[in-house]
């Protein structure tokens, strides 16, 4: 049993530690609804941030009320009102607001306080501060509806926040913010978290939500096994939220959508809508390539582009595990490290996905196109069609004819890319001295048009 683990353990903590390195002294800005806590996710979810926190990445934590408050008006008999996807705060509501983020501030500071024996908080040492790191505005009146206690975030307290957290500590805020004479104003946790994250150009926005992400196209992607986009760039997102109602309730599709736009608008590159139902969904979304929500980001994360000396180790770590299955041929190092600039790759967050190397033989106007690799992570994704792209364009630019493979196992992938089975005769005389008649490799050529 225990060699079965240490076969799948070590792998898996392999992929992760790209991540890990990657995030190491980042600042996220998680909002967390009030619906999570009241479904009892709280335990979970602090142990994760904990363990988040200890691989060093500063956090924010923003926690939504919004079922605790209605739970204190309907204890008073008092009705909830909405507008805007805001809530109208009486003076009622301003109490049971008040009331609830008292006890939810005591529920999440004692969350991150437990460090038992044989639990993911052993030995962790969290400390949570909150503040008056919030100054806030009135809503006032919008389409003769007045919103009273309402506010809107005036001004984020960036320096003091930054500080709180090169100390070392979590910081917590409520949806709470304060006006200059001391008038408190009801906020909600989407305009906080996205306010900070704007205001501290944080490097992730991340919203633990009641939805499972989103859906651009619902028709086509039924039945799929993964039923949102996990990624979704700026523009897309952009486009779907123009052809939408304004959210109105945390269930419609607009409501998160619209404040992870507004902060990848304004330099937030990566926001991200996670499902709270699902266990372990921050690790899930921040420490594993495909994620489990959907993130609005806006750049193109995968690079395609021509390698460079800094990528040999990655390129190395990417393909041993197929040399060493005999997929392919083995190189060293030192080759490779020469060769480094015939090397095309995919790289997506800093981390290697895909490679190929172009040798061109001029004189026989084709070249070989050599250690073409697709990590198993982003297999079936696209990858090595990019990469057979991109090094048909090389060998055009160079001004070939044709580009060549040696394989011994992949044969049926090239012929549906138009390869073509040949006599190793037919390869270049320089390289048919090198062809191992051992090893017996199918010659597949594809001429360029």
């Amino acid at each position: 049993m225990s060699t079965v683990f240490n076969f799948t353990f070590v792998p898996w903590f392999r992929s992760v530690a790209p991540y890990i390195h990657m995030h190491r002294g980042k600042t996220f800005v998680v909002g967390i609804a009030g619906e999570a806590i009241a479904a009892g996710k709280l335990p979970h979810i602090a142990q994760d941030l904990a363990l988040i926190q200890s691989m060093g990445v500063k956090v924010v934590l923003v926690h939504g009320f919004r079922p605790q408050v209605n739970e204190q008006l309907k204890a008073k008999g008092h009705q909830a009102k909405y507008s805007h996807g805001m809530r109208i705060t009486d003076e009622i509501a301003l109490d049971c607001a008040q009331e609830a983020a008292g006890q939810l501030r005591y529920e999440i500071e004692a969350a991150f306080s437990q460090g038992l024996p044989n639990t993911p908080m052993a030995g962790s040492t969290i400390r949570v501060i909150s503040g008056n790191f919030i100054t806030a505005r009135p809503v006032g009146i919008l389409d003769g509806v007045d919103f009273m206690h309402s506010g809107m975030v005036r001004k984020v307290d960036v320096a003091a926040i930054t500080r709180t957290l090169d100390f070392g500590a979590m910081v917590l805020l409520s949806p709470f913010g304060f006006s200059p004479t001391g008038e408190a104003f009801n906020l909600t946790m989407e305009e906080v978290a996205t306010s900070v994250a704007i205001a501290m150009q944080a490097d992730k926005l991340v919203f633990l939500t009641e939805v499972p992400g989103i859906r651009v196209n619902p028709d086509q992607l039924e039945g799929e096994d993964n039923p949102i986009d996990t990624e979704l760039p700026l523009a897309a997102a952009e486009k779907l939220l123009a052809g939408l109602v304004p959210g109105e309730r945390p269930t419609d599709t607009a409501f998160y959508l619209q404040h992870c736009v507004k902060a990848c608008k304004a330099g937030v590159e990566r926001s991200h809508i996670l499902p709270f139902a699902t266990d372990g969904a921050l690790l899930l979304e921040i420490y594993v390539h495909d994620g489990i929500g959907t993130m609005v980001v806006d750049e193109k994360l995968e690079s395609l582009r021509e390698a460079t000396a800094d990528d040999v180790a990655g390129i190395l770590q990417l393909i041993e595990p197929f040399e060493k299955d005999g997929t392919l041929v083995k190189r060293s190092r030192t080759g490779i490290e020469r060769d480094a600039d015939l090397y095309s790759i995919v790289e997506h967050d800093g981390v290697i996905f895909a490679c190929a190397a172009l040798y061109p033989f001029p004189e026989a106007r084709t070249g070989e196109m050599a250690a073409l690799t697709v990590s198993p992570q982003s297999q079936g994704q696209g990858d090595g069609e990019k990469i057979l792209k991109r090094i048909e364009q090389r060998a055009r630019a160079a001004g070939l004819q044709s580009i060549f493979v040696l394989t011994t196992r992949t044969m049926h992938w090239f012929l549906k890319r138009g390869f073509v089975q040949m006599d190793p005769d037919w390869l270049p005389e320089a390289r048919k001295r090198k062809y191992n008649w051992d090893r017996k490799s199918l010659v597949l050529v594809k001429k360029l048009t």
